[in-house]
């Protein structure tokens, strides 16, 4: 990912809020399609830490750029998450895309992270990549259950002595 250098370090941020706006939204609609118990908790974890996030940014924002409006820039180098979806997709296309986007956000953060003025928000902002790079392997850990058990996602609970048994993590 190549950030863009016209866009200014308030309109950095703005779009990273967005786009944890954008992803906490996205997961919360995800979880009206799982019945899996362990799976929805895994959903409810990411929208959770979605919100920690935008906050952790927003005090940022604030402490940056007092004053200044939180405008997300017209073109955002984060792209909504479901920009790219039809009306009723697949569970586990909506995973890839859920991949996609933890996987764009973790490079952006990173790259931000080197371009920040400032100690504070290169830290935190390295940290924002490295935990969209946990949820990216989360994800992709999801999606191999999905392809494998293409019910996973349909079941409250796992069924012994059947295709699909899920014990542990």
């Amino acid at each position: 990912m190549s950030l863009d250098s016209k866009l200014q370090p308030f309109q950095v941020l703005a779009a990273a809020i967005a786009s944890e706006v954008d992803a906490l939204a996205f997961y919360t609609k995800l979880q009206e399609k799982v019945k899996n118990i362990i799976l929805l908790r895994k959903l409810k974890f990411l929208a959770f830490e979605e919100e920690q996030h935008r906050r952790m940014l927003q005090k940022l924002f604030g402490q940056r750029f007092a004053g200044k409006p939180l405008e997300v820039p017209d073109v955002s180098p984060l792209p909504k998450i479901s920009a790219s979806l039809g009306d009723d997709p697949p569970v586990v296309d909506l995973f890839k895309v859920a991949l996609d986007a933890e996987e764009t956000a973790g490079a952006f953060y990173e790259e931000s992270g080197k371009a920040a003025e400032d100690e504070g928000s290169r830290r935190l902002l390295t940290y924002l990549s490295r935990v969209e790079r946990s949820h990216a392997a989360m994800i992709r850990s999801e999606i191999d259950l999905l392809v494998t058990y293409p019910d996973y996602y349909a079941v409250e609970d796992f069924h012994l002595g059947q295709d699909l048994f899920h014990v542990g993590p």
